[in-house]
């Protein structure tokens, strides 16, 4: 792009040269922005006039010298004189700019992603190797960034420049890419974000809702009123004491960036646009509604388009081979064909003579040297491969004339070079598929192949088995003398076969016939006018497409001259294609835009280059939009050095229809090429518009000349019936001729769809008795029969209804300051399908010297720029580390293979930011709650539908005759007297070691007996009333049984207490003391060990040590009994306080009545049938619920023998638990899930040694998980395969459910139905439904029965709202009724109303009389077909998840632990996850195992994952170390704690991000 001012100025032309250069040298970042502008005023300076105002509004034609226009619109024109288009589109760039100036005023909204710091810092830049910049696409469908230029900044008019550069290097700027639109409400929002950043908010009472399009005001944030009372909650890392629930600090940087991300995203998104499909549900994914306002094509229909008569000249030969006859006999001595090495210099010369007696060597080998006389390996038909490297034109053109001489069929490929590069192996199934067992290669090639340790060549990974034969002329033997090809009339034998690589990355194999072959020869010859002995220079691929058509067929078809230039040479020398036209005095030259671009780069070197000779420069990928920058910027340069304008031929191509269409060369200069300047809104749409004067996003496009002789084309609608295109409707291009493919080869059913296409009229009538070809180009035939591209099927991605091209986006990501930050040749732009719709995805290599702030900034306003231009929010955007994209043979970027690595994560990007807030409009409509339905309404509806209300009961305990000696005494207390009166010498308690020997155990007079001395110190050294509470600070073990027996003897009130962990004094110290004050503790017993500790200088620094109340070693005891054992007055008196802190972070302490307690033991003892002469081994931590209950207290109320197992203990032998279980020959046994974790990972590789130890899991009747969650199905089912080959019986695995104001509801028991398993639609969990479905239908969730109810438990489900009773299989409240429910919390606030809520309920209606305690849970109960014991069908309970731990989010209510499942399923990687959600933005947090470079892979498909199975989206990715997220003794996530250790920025997250 000229700088405009400059256009009127008459600038000496060594002026104009020297400021080419130095944009040149700026673009490839040679010299700095500074110096740039310094050089460039110094030249210009003598020049410059004041400079006019230029007027950004003025239209186009005011701002460019125009010349003389051609009558259509599509013909108009850019001054072409000066050096007015630099790489690409002038107005593409400027556009750019301009789109990006738009959002110069705000601040950058978007939070940057926190990194740590190891993987930001990179390695030195000696290093890297800076990649190829070479984009060749090779038709890889990878992106043609060809011709994509280098905009700088000084590329406006003059004052445009100044007003460009504070666009780009203005601080920040904002970078969202919700909508290019600018209201109020983003103002102020962003006022708001600089706010927020800078001060610390100091309560957030409601945090606000991020998900509702909001108001345009700013937030006000105010202290709620009263809100004084504070909750303590367990210490994360070394923060402070902070507050959960809904106050959180936000005094971190954290937070202020969420903060910021809020702010942005309360921006005004597009209106999203309403109508809806059923995704088999109720819960509707939005459709996108057609805009009415979109542009629609309103031209006539179009006409198909006639190529000239294909004219046949008399001497043209009847095949190729007959041509190559003729040419090998007249002329031998002509050259046919001029190789180069890597240093420009001649390497061999092929004549027309050597050209055929080789090829009719090679064809006399093949036929008969290769298998016996009586079993050719390979007769005429058959299919070879020819594997030649880039290098070696002349042996490939040798081999495949030997092969059309043979008859048999050529199917040219690349040199594998691994085993496992990126696309051999898709070329191996085209091999595969076209039944090739022999490969012709070269001497050099077949010695450089990958070989084994005794010299055969591998098999490549997906190749068939090949036989390699040499062509090399001293390999083979000479045919006799009387042996001559057979050379025939071409006809319709498959001549070759070509390979396309499709958008997937398969490779399908196009067949081309003799007749075409021929045909597309001629039509060739007539369209570029070849005569013989002319001169071409080939830059291009020969083995396929352009390179192959002119380079090595039409070439002998005309006797020509061909100079074949290597990639190889090109990476070296640039230049050198130039020069050898130059050299050669070429005619015509084929080359791609990326040649002519790294013509320009280098060409300052050269100052004797001449292109007169040329009368035709044919650009291969003339059809890709962005060539035409290319051509434009070729010209400016080198018109001073004798090329003229109309030498200048673009071409369309494709492996289905060959030359599609062709610019041809004029003599007139006159006559200027066909240009449109076209909408891009438009082109959305598929439909041209010209530009508007929003000159913003327009798409300049050049023609690609007209239909190719003998050829008719037309365009077609490109999805369902092929009808033709309006005049102004862009359609896929079809062609009608001989010269095209005729089919994939071996693919019938594909075929038929793209070879077999016949375009229909809008009447329904077809256009031709001929089928047409699809040749997978997206355009239009404009006025005078000249055909345009805008785009390829392949690079098609169709977003909300609106199709983008692929290449039109890189441009545009292109325009944003290249080279500083990204190679130009290396982005690839390709769509992913999440949650129904496409979505846009970048992927760039940064260069190794930008920095984080510098790519960031880049890649905000590449989302700036195409939401600006394209209207389309870009979903994801990476950028990688230099050289890493995979590529094709010829160095272009390898895109489906790249789209392969980012979907299964192992791209390992060094950046990425994903825009899912913006992009994703599909998302269902959240969710409206009805109003509540009054209580009669729903007594009939449940009346009506005949659903019984759901309730159940485990067995009656009044009605179970049992000789339960213990039931005659009300306290556990007198249980233990008259069991050591009885049976003195009965061992009840055994404690194991780690080693798995006995290291204590208990009879029933030598727990009375240490209970009496525990109870005298009580009294005399600690002068505790009865009544008083005693806090037992113990390690899993004896001694905490005796404390707790002691306490009741001398009439306190016990409350046991995990002891803090030696090794982490700091966080799990402040807990026992919150515990001991909460629970009003007036003494503290302990072992001699922990008192030391909790007197230690680490335990001070933790807190204050002064306040603890008075502490009681219980490691010397006194000698004497007390004068009396206490006995409560009343079974209703307190027996001991159960403490436990919630997931949620809440600690809460439940009553323990004396009457409970007895009940509970009772309920256990008859649902697990525990007597005396049983034994139980229990793994699990005794400090609360049915832990405590099982450790402490059931053995003495039912005298069976408890084996104890600290599970510390399996920290250091796993198998510690197990070998237990089976030395003891125990039938039942519980455990908690951490443990069951600990053993199926580590013992999973060995089950064979434990079975040789003689480990014996068959007696095990029951295994009990003691839960308070959802049964964790995973991972019980996990846990009895891995142990079913060591006797474990799977139906022996259940869990158990309790909840603070029950401690045990459910426990699976001996007798009774083994536990179900139900399906049920996770969507309709979200609407609080049950809807069960099958076993793997999509979206189902698994839900095992939580054990059966326990005797004497009634449960009901209630609406937790309502309070009223629902029906059997519907979701709501778990409601409980039993003798052993607790009696109530114990606070020091007394919050009244919460107790007798939660303890105290009544139905709304139905049976208001009973008085329940609410769970917290949600569940439902569902009647199975299965007897109970007492012969009634069986009620199964199944535990959905705790009230408190959902999240509503979107209106619905989410459990994590199901989008905790999804991540974690997301990548290998992935150990555990936990998500929390803060001011309504959903938090991932997921633990990475493995390389901290993985880290960032795991951000797209965190988001991916939780779309697609939650229509969810993900605010906020956190990647950490393993063993960040914090997990508490029933190995339940601790997510709050989580959560305030993130906001406080404690958790050294490797990366963090901020998802737009």
């Amino acid at each position: 792009m000229a700088d405009r001012g400059l256009e009127g100025m008459a600038l000496p032309l060594e002026v104009r040269a020297r400021l080419a250069e130095l944009e040149l040298e700026l673009s490839e970042g040679d010299i700095t922005q500074k110096g740039y502008e310094k050089k460039r005023s110094k030249l210009i300076g003598a020049y410059l006039p004041q400079p006019p105002r230029v007027d950004q509004a003025l239209p186009p034609e005011r701002r460019a010298p125009v010349t003389p226009a051609s009558s259509t619109r599509y013909h108009r024109r850019r001054s072409s004189g000066s050096r007015d288009e630099r790489y690409r589109s002038d107005v593409h760039t400027e556009a750019v700019q301009a789109a990006l100036a738009k959002h110069k005023e705000r601040k950058m909204a978007v939070p940057m992603p926190s990194k740590r710091r190891s993987l930001v810092v990179q390695t030195s830049m000696d290093a890297y190797t800076p990649p190829d910049t070479s984009s060749g696409s090779e038709d890889e469908g990878s992106v043609q960034g060809d011709s994509q230029g280098t905009p700088t900044s000084s590329q406006g008019s003059i004052n445009m420049e100044h007003w460009i550069s504070q666009a780009i290097h203005g601080s920040t700027t904002s970078t969202t890419s919700s909508s290019s639109t600018q209201s109020g409400g983003s103002g102020a929002a962003h006022r708001l974000a600089d706010v927020m950043a800078q001060t610390h908010i100091e309560n957030h009472s409601a945090p606000p809702d991020v998900t509702t399009y909001t108001s345009e005001h700013p937030i006000q944030v105010e202290r709620p009123q009263g809100s004084t009372t504070s909750r303590t909650t367990p210490k994360y890392g070394n923060a402070e004491l902070m507050e959960t629930g809904d106050g959180v600090p936000v005094s971190s940087r954290v937070s202020a960036k969420i903060q910021q991300l809020v702010n942005t995203l309360k921006r005004p998104k597009r209106p999203p646009l309403r109508e809806f499909f059923v995704d088999d549900f109720e819960e509707l994914l939005e459709v996108q509604q057609p805009d009415p306002n979109q542009p629609k094509p309103e031209g006539a229909q179009m006409l198909a388009m006639r190529g000239e008569q294909l004219g046949v000249v008399t001497n043209w030969p009847p095949s190729l081979e007959a041509a190559l006859q003729r040419w090998g006999t007249i002329s031998p001595k002509a050259p046919c064909l001029t190789t180069m090495d890597t240093n420009g210099k001649p390497l061999y010369i092929l004549t027309y003579g050597k050209l055929w007696t080789r090829s009719m060597k090679v064809a006399y080998n093949i036929l008969h040297k290769l298998g016996t006389k009586q079993e050719p390996m390979v007769r005429p038909g058959d299919r070879v491969a020819l594997v030649f490297p880039n290098n070696d034109p002349a042996a490939s053109m040798v081999a495949f004339y030997g092969c059309l001489l043979a008859e048999v069929v050529p199917v040219p490929i690349e040199v594998p070079l691994t085993r496992k590069d990126a696309g051999s192996q898709q070329i191996g199934f085209l091999l595969g598929s076209c039944g090739v067992t022999v490969a012709l290669t070269s001497d050099a090639c077949h010695k450089g192949l990958p070989k084994s340790p005794t010299g055969e060549i591998p098999q490549f990974k997906g190749w068939p088995k090949l036989l390699w034969f040499v062509t090399e002329s001293k390999h083979l033997s000479k045919p006799p003398r009387d042996w001559f090809p057979h050379i025939k009339d071409a006809n319709n034998d498959t001549a070759y076969i070509e390979y396309k690589t499709c958008k997937d990355g398969s490779v399908l194999g196009v067949t081309v016939t003799r007749i075409a072959l021929l045909t597309h020869c001629q039509a060739l010859t007539q369209a570029c006018g070849y005569t013989e002995a002319e001169t071409i220079v080939n830059v291009l691929d020969f083995k396929k497409d352009v390179g192959l058509w002119h380079g090595i067929l039409t070439s002998v078809m005309n006797m020509m001259h061909v100079i074949s230039i290597p990639y190889s040479l090109m990476k070296v020398n640039p230049l050198s294609w130039i020069q050898k036209v130059c050299q050669y005095k070429a005619k015509v030259a084929c080359v791609k835009s990326r040649d002519m671009h790294w013509a320009l780069v280098a060409h300052r070197d050269q100052r004797d280059i001449n292109l007169s000779s040329l009368r035709m420069l044919i650009v291969a990928d003339g059809a890709n939009p962005w060539s035409i920058s290319s051509c434009d910027a070729f010209l400016n340069v080198f018109q001073s050095k004798g090329l003229r304008q109309e030498v200048i031929c673009p071409c369309a191509s494709s492996p289905e229809a060959l030359t599609v269409a062709i610019r041809r060369p004029t003599d007139d200069s006159n006559q200027p090429p066909g240009r449109g300047v076209l909408s891009m809104h438009g082109l959305t749409y598929g439909v041209i518009r010209v530009d508007s004067e929003e000159k913003l996003s327009v798409l300049t496009v050049q023609d690609v000349g007209l239909v190719m002789p003998g050829a008719i084309m037309c365009s077609v609608k490109p999805d369902g019936i092929p009808q033709l295109c309006r005049t102004d409707e862009i359609g896929e291009l079809c062609v009608c001729a001989i010269a095209t493919g005729t089919s994939y080869y071996g693919l019938s059913g594909m075929t038929k769809n793209t070879f077999e296409v016949f375009p229909v009229t809008s009447s329904g009538a077809p256009v031709s008795e001929y089928p047409f070809v699809r040749t997978g180009l997206l355009g239009f035939v404009g006025p005078g029969g000249l055909v345009f591209v805008v785009g390829k099927m392949d690079g098609l991605m169709v977003v909300s209804g609106r199709r983008h091209n692929a290449d039109d986006i890189v441009a545009t990501a292109l325009a944003v300051e290249p080279m500083k930050f990204v190679y130009r040749g290396r982005i690839a732009v390709f769509s992913v399908t999440v949650l129904h719709d496409e979505r846009i995805v970048i992927v760039a290599e940064q260069r190794p010297d930008s920095t984080e702030e510098d790519s960031f900034q880049w890649m905000s306003r590449v989302l700036q720029a195409i939401d600006s231009i394209h209207q389309v929010g870009v979903y994801c955007l990476a950028l990688v580390p230099a050289n890493t994209l995979p590529k094709t043979p010829l160095g272009g970027i390898h895109l489906s293979e790249t789209k392969q690595l980012f979907l299964e994560g192992s791209l390992h990007p060094c950046n990425v930011l994903m825009c899912p807030h913006t992009c994703v409009t599909n998302l269902p409509k959240p969710r409206q709650k009805q109003p509540e339905i009054g209580p009669a309404s729903v007594m009939v509806g449940n009346l009506v539908s005949g659903k019984r209300i759901a309730q159940a009961s485990g067995r009656d305990l009044g009605q179970i005759e049992d000789n339960d000696q213990a039931r005659k005494f009300l306290f556990l207390s007198e249980v233990l007297q008259w069991r050591a009166q009885t049976t003195p010498d009965h061992v009840l308690y055994t404690l194991l070691n780690c080693r798995g020997t006995i290291a204590s155990s208990l009879t029933c007079v030598q727990l009375h007996k240490r209970a009496e001395k525990i109870a005298v110190m009580l009294m005399e050294r600690g002068h505790l009333q009865d009544g008083d509470h005693v806090a037992l600070v113990y390690p899993p073990g004896i001694d905490l049984i005796a404390a707790f027996y002691g306490c009741l003897y001398a009439g306190c009130v016990p409350i046991t207490v995990r002891p803090p962990h030696p090794q982490n004094i700091a966080t799990t110290l402040p807990t026992v003391k919150m515990i001991v004050e909460v629970s009003r503790s007036a003494c503290l017993m302990t072992t001699q060990l922990i008192c030391k500790l909790l007197r230690s200088r680490e335990a001070a620094a933790a807190v204050d040590v002064r306040a603890w109340p008075p502490i009681l070693d219980t490691d010397d005891l006194p000698k004497k009994r007390p004068a009396q054992i206490y006995k409560p007055s009343n079974p209703d008196m307190l027996a001991y306080l159960d403490f436990s802190v919630s997931t949620t972070g809440m600690l809460a302490g439940v009553k323990m009545s004396h009457a409970a307690t007895s009940a509970f033991c009772r309920s256990i003892k008859l649902q697990c049938e525990l007597y005396p002469s049983r034994e139980v081994a229990i793994c699990l931590d005794p400090y609360c619920g049915l832990g405590f209950v099982l450790w402490c207290l059931c053995s003495v109320y039912s005298g069976h023998q408890s084996i104890l197992i600290p599970p510390s203990e399996l920290e250091t032998n796993p198998a510690l638990w197990l070998l237990a279980v089976s030395q003891y020959k125990v039938r039942d046994t519980f455990c908690s899930y951490s443990v069951m974790e600990l053993c199926t990972k580590g013992l999973g590789s060995q089950t064979d040694s434990l079975k040789a130890r003689g480990l014996d899991l068959s007696r095990v009747r029951t295994c009990v998980v003691v839960a308070e969650e959802r049964p964790r199905i995973a991972l019980t089912q996990s846990f009895s395969k891995l142990f079913k080959d060591l006797g474990l019986h799977p139906r022996a695995v259940s869990t158990s459910f309790g909840c603070r104001v029950n401690l045990a509801i459910c426990l699976q028991g001996t007798s009774g139905p083994d536990p179900t398993t139900v399906y049920v639609d996770m969507r309709a969990l979200r609407h609080d439904r049950v809807r069960l479905v099958e076993r793997g239908s999509p979206h189902s969730l698994p839900l095992m029965e939580s054990g059966k109810i326990l005797p004497g438990v009634r449960i009901i489900i209630a609406n937790p709202e309502t309070k009223g009773p629902l029906g059997d299989s519907h979701l709501g409240e778990i409601w409980v009724h039993s003798a052993h429910n607790a009696s109530g919390y114990f606070t020091i606030y007394g919050d009244e109303s919460l107790q007798s809520d939660h303890f105290n309920s009544r139905l709304s209606f139905g049976d208001t009389q009973t008085v329940w305690a609410r769970t917290g849970y949600l569940g439902f109960l569902r009647r199975t077909e299965l007897t109970d014991a007492n012969g009634e069908r069986h009620d199964a309970l199944y535990v959905v998840g705790a009230l408190d731990e959902a999240m509503e989010l979107r209106g619905m209510r989410y459990h994590p632990i199901d989008i905790e499942t999804s991540v974690i399923r997301a990548h290998k990687s992935v150990t555990e996850c936990a998500v929390f959600t803060w001011t309504n933005l959903l938090v991932v947090v997921v633990e990475l195992d493995g390389s901290e470079q993985e880290a960032l892979d795991l951000v797209p498909l965190v988001t991916n994952v939780v779309l697609e199975e939650h229509y969810l989206v993900v605010g906020v990715v956190v990647v950490v170390d393993i063993g960040v997220i914090p997990i508490n003794s029933r190995g339940e996530k601790q997510r709050m704690h989580l959560r305030d250790g993130f906001l406080a920025d404690q958790l050294d997250p490797i990366y963090v991000a901020y998802n737009m």
